[in-house]
């Protein structure tokens, strides 16, 4: 298991070993020791799972409270992974960090409390998208802001998206810089 650093502080991007052969693979995906020595959670009390068809955008999302930090993998498929500072007091407040994670490539995000997160399914295939939080879902928690906000300029690397009305609705940044979660 690999740990780096990514440019926006918080973000890390882990890379697992796989050893692979003919009758197929094995991955450790989940060390707790290594994890916190790099100074990630330990402990994770939620995991979740997600299946999305190809094409869907799911995101921007961020919970303020209890703040959410997740680590997140693909089990099948491929998706584009887009984590946005959204950290006020931040140098980085308002970029954004992407990268492809895919089942066969090795790479987990992980994304800190103060950045917003979201994906989109890259693979001809329906993607399943595993992740492991550090605090409980609350869904009246839930917050967002808008996948296309023009000010963020995310490259999207799809043309003809389906996003749940939901996050078609979500806040722009510009709303979001009004009145910023203390993070």
């Amino acid at each position: 298991m690999k740990i780096t650093d990514l440019p926006l502080s918080g973000l890390k991007l882990v890379e697992l070993k796989l050893f692979a052969d003919t009758r197929g693979f094995f991955v450790e995906k989940y060390r707790s020791n290594t994890l916190a020595a790099h100074g990630l959670p330990a402990f994770f009390p939620q995991d979740n799972h997600s299946r999305s068809i190809p094409h869907v955008i799911r995101g921007l999302h961020f919970q303020p409270t209890p703040p959410q930090g997740k680590l997140v993998a693909v089990v099948s498929g491929s998706i584009f992974d887009v984590a946005v500072d959204i950290r006020a007091d931040s140098p980085t407040f308002g970029q954004h960090y992407s990268v492809d994670l895919s089942a066969e490539n090795g790479k987990l995000l992980w994304i800190p409390p103060g950045f917003a997160h979201g994906f989109c399914v890259t693979s001809a295939t329906p993607a399943d998208v595993f992740y492991k939080v550090d605090n409980y879902y609350e869904a009246t928690q839930q917050c967002g802001i808008r996948w296309n906000d023009p000010e963020l300029n995310i490259p999207w690397p799809i043309k003809d998206a389906l996003v749940s009305p939901k996050d078609a609705e979500m806040q722009s940044f510009a709303e979001y810089r009004k009145n910023p979660v203390r993070w």
